[in-house]
C-alpha cells in the first residue's frame, strides 16, 4: 500500500474533471479575527476553531494520526513534493506503536497535535476519563518531542462539549480544532469521490479533515494539491493558517 501509480492519478483526474469550472477560489467576509495570542500569541480566537481567515489564500489539511504507518509516510512525502505542510492530530496509542513518526512529522515542517489517547467517544466520557484521554496523549507528545503540541482535536466528534473544551484548556490547549470540510475518506468511497468533495467545498481559510491509513487518500492527495495550486491556495500548517 502507499504507491500511487499513474493509472491511479489518471482515474482521479478524470473523475474530478470539471471541478475547475464548477468551483473557484472565492473570498468572503466573516473571517476569523486576526490572531492575537494563540498559537502565535493572541487569544482573540474562539475556543473552538472550524476555519481560519476567509480573506487570505491559505488552507489547512489536517490528518487524523492513526492507521498504517507506511500510508502516513507516503502521504507526508507526497505533501512535501508539492511544498505543502499539513497538521497531524495523533492518537496516543498510535504514537506508542510508532514513536518515530512524531519526529518524522516535525522534521518535515508539519504541525503535530493531540487527538486523544485511544480515539474513543470523548464527549460521552466522565470528567476523569476525558481528562485521562487528553493528558495521556499530551504526555506522549511531550516525551517524544518536548512539547504537547499546539492543537487538540476531540475524538469521534467534530465539536467538543464545554467539559472537554475546559479539560483541553487545563491541559494546555487554548483551542479545540475542528474543521469545515470533511473529506469522508474514512468511508473509503474511492479517491475520485474524496478529491471531488474536498475541492467542491474548500475555500480560503478552510480546515480539511483527512485520515492516515486509507489508500483513497493517497491517490486523491496529488489531485487536490494540484488543483489548490491552480486556484492559488497554499496548503499550510494550522499554526500558519491562524498566524
Amino acid at each position: 500500500m502507499g504507491r500511487v501509480t499513474a493509472t491511479d492519478r489518471r482515474a482521479v483526474l478524470l473523475a474530478t474533471a470539471g471541478l475547475a469550472l464548477a468551483a473557484g477560489c472565492t473570498s468572503s467576509s466573516g473571517a476569523v479575527a486576526p490572531p492575537h495570542g494563540s498559537p502565535s500569541g493572541a487569544p482573540a480566537l474562539p475556543a473552538q476553531l472550524t476555519h481560519g481567515p476567509r480573506d487570505r489564500p491559505r488552507v489547512a489539511l489536517t490528518f487524523h494520526g492513526d492507521g498504517d504507518p507506511a500510508t502516513a509516510r507516503t502521504l507526508l512525502t507526497e505533501a512535501e513534493k508539492y511544498g505543502a505542510r499539513v497538521t497531524v492530530l495523533a492518537v496516543g496509542t498510535w504514537l506508542d506503536a510508532h514513536p518515530d513518526l512524531a519526529r518524522r512529522i516535525l522534521d518535515g515542517g508539519h504541525d503535530l497535535g493531540n487527538h486523544t489517547l485511544r480515539h474513543l467517544d470523548i464527549n460521552a466520557m466522565s470528567e476523569t476519563e476525558a481528562r485521562e484521554e487528553i493528558t495521556g496523549c499530551a504526555e506522549r507528545l511531550k516525551r517524544l518531542t518536548g512539547s504537547i503540541g499546539t492543537w487538540f482535536r476531540p475524538s469521534r466528534t467534530p465539536v467538543a462539549t464545554p467539559l472537554v473544551t475546559r479539560l483541553a484548556r487545563e491541559a494546555g490547549y487554548s483551542h479545540v480544532l475542528s474543521y469545515d470540510v470533511d473529506s469522508l475518506d474514512f468511508t473509503s468511497p474511492g479517491a475520485p469521490v474524496v478529491a471531488r468533495k474536498v475541492l467542491a467545498e474548500i475555500r480560503e481559510g478552510s480546515v480539511v479533515s483527512l485520515h492516515f491509513g486509507y489508500a483513497d487518500t493517497i491517490a486523491a492527495l496529488p489531485v487536490v494539491l494540484e488543483e489548490l495550486d491552480r486556484r492559488g491556495l497554499a496548503a499550510v500548517t494550522t499554526t500558519e493558517l491562524f498566524s
